[in-house]
């Protein structure tokens, strides 16, 4: 640690660590403290969202419910990457329906289902263009993945961005269907 500070680490998380919290995304641990709260001594993770100007403080005992964990490692980075190459799955239901569980997935913490979000509400050039309430959806998750695979990378958020359009853009084309499914059909 550059500050000369000693990392404090309580639940197996410490000071200056990158965190997921599933309400808001990526953030960094920047102390613990101890509050006096109704008489009660409460000791509180103070994380830091930078991009949001955002700093929570969360109780100690508080941090399962709420789904804080880790950052995600390789292998689940590698799993929602494949995740957004795969075949937009769109249920037949109303939209309403289908947004609060696409917010749900956003909000659960859980890469490969954000990943899942991103991969069903992207837009290639050929396609429709999406309503407002899509749009903002899909740039909700791809926002959530591209802040978690930027810290776990250590790559701007640009680059993370960058990379998932790339493995959106490996995917099955989007609009037009392939000439070969119909070829393999037919045989």
């Amino acid at each position: 640690m550059a500050s000369g500070k000693k990392a404090v680490q309580r639940q197996g998380f410490k000071t200056n660590e990158y965190i997921v919290y599933p309400a808001h995304g990526v953030g960094q641990i920047t102390a613990i403290e101890e509050q006096e709260v109704a008489g009660y001594k409460l000791e509180l993770f103070v994380i830091n969202f930078a991009q949001d100007k955002l700093t929570l403080r969360v109780p100690i005992t508080k941090i399962e419910s709420a789904g804080m964990r880790k950052l995600s490692d390789d292998a689940r980075i590698s799993k929602s990457l494949k995740t957004v190459q795969g075949r937009a799955r769109i249920k037949r239901t109303m939209w309403s329906r289908r947004a609060q569980e696409y917010e749900a997935k956003i909000n659960s913490g859980d890469l490969v289902l954000i990943a899942e979000v991103v991969r069903d509400l992207f837009r290639s050039d050929t396609q429709p263009e999406q309503s407002y309430s899509e749009r903002q959806l899909y740039e909700a998750a791809l926002d959530r993945m591209a802040r978690e695979i930027s810290a776990v990378n250590k790559i701007s958020h640009t680059e993370a961005v960058a990379e998932i359009e790339k493995n959106l853009a490996k995917g099955p084309k989007r609009g037009a269907k392939p000439e070969d499914d119909e070829k393999e059909e037919a045989a």
